[in-house]
């Protein structure tokens, strides 16, 4: 069977990732992004791979995105809800109220506007999946980042009852949950974090994965390779469950 495969947030990072490795197994797949440019690079490099620009956190624009899933894939085995942002950095006491509706906006409604919209074609599927893509920080507490932390905990009560209710039509559901991703982003962050303390990068890339067993930080690529297996034939038994990627990692911090 020709998978087709809808990964939000697609145009990039462990999305733009997880759709090539899909691409590899011979699937169809859609993405979606708020980011026109990343949209345009991905489907150059990429001509097989359709797609939307668009906001999951706006009904319309998911309105259009089914339009276009139906018209391009003609049904739907595999979603990919990866779409999600990391909000502001700071305490409880000070978080500012409309980052925290921005980040629940986009990291929990828009996950459960675009899987409500899913389900219908999934359960034309022969073997249906979702795949949430939560975060380390939805196994751990993650101080000064308190919106981030309680939406992907909160992604793995959706996965849950998801498994339940889509279970018994063969449809299975289950969270990701990486910790340090190697990437422009860490990189980013490391560079940030060496500039303020005078230490070198290396210096807080180790300090980064003091609190991980495995010191290395995890590749797209393998993430990818997890997804495309829970959506695959031999995980058709494995649903509500939690997959933590992130080198054993002992805390957010």
């Amino acid at each position: 069977m020709t998978q087709r495969v809808l990964i939000t947030a697609g145009a990039g990072g462990i999305g733009l990732a997880t759709a090539q490795a899909f691409l590899d197994r011979g699937a169809r797949v859609h993405i979606m992004d708020i980011d026109a440019a990343a949209l345009r690079r991905a489907t150059a490099d990429n001509p097989s791979i359709t797609a939307t620009q668009g906001d999951v956190a706006k009904p319309d624009d998911l309105d259009r995105l089914f339009d276009d899933v139906r018209k391009q894939l003609g049904g739907l085995d595999v979603l990919v809800n990866n779409a999600g942002i990391a909000g502001a950095t700071a305490s409880v006491a000070d978080y500012p109220l409309d980052i925290w509706s921005a980040v629940v906006d986009i990291n929990l409604t828009g996950t459960f506007m675009v899987t409500q919209r899913a389900i219908p074609l999934l359960e034309e599927s022969d073997a249906g999946s979702v795949i949430v893509m939560s975060s380390l920080a939805g196994r751990f507490g993650y101080p000064n980042r308190v919106a981030y932390s309680t939406t992907k905990w909160g992604l793995i009560g959706f996965t849950k009852t998801l498994a339940m209710e889509l279970g018994p039509q063969g449809i299975t559901a289950n969270s990701i949950h990486p910790g340090a991703v190697e990437g422009p982003r860490l990189q980013s962050v490391l560079e940030g974090r060496a500039q303020s303390s005078g230490r070198s990068v290396q210096d807080e890339a180790e300090s980064a994965m003091a609190n991980q067993s495995i010191k290395k930080f995890t590749a797209p690529a393998d993430i990818a390779a997890l997804v495309v297996f829970l959506a695959g034939p031999h995980a058709r038994t494995i649903s509500g469950q939690v997959f933590p990627i992130d080198g054993d990692s002992k805390s957010t911090v």
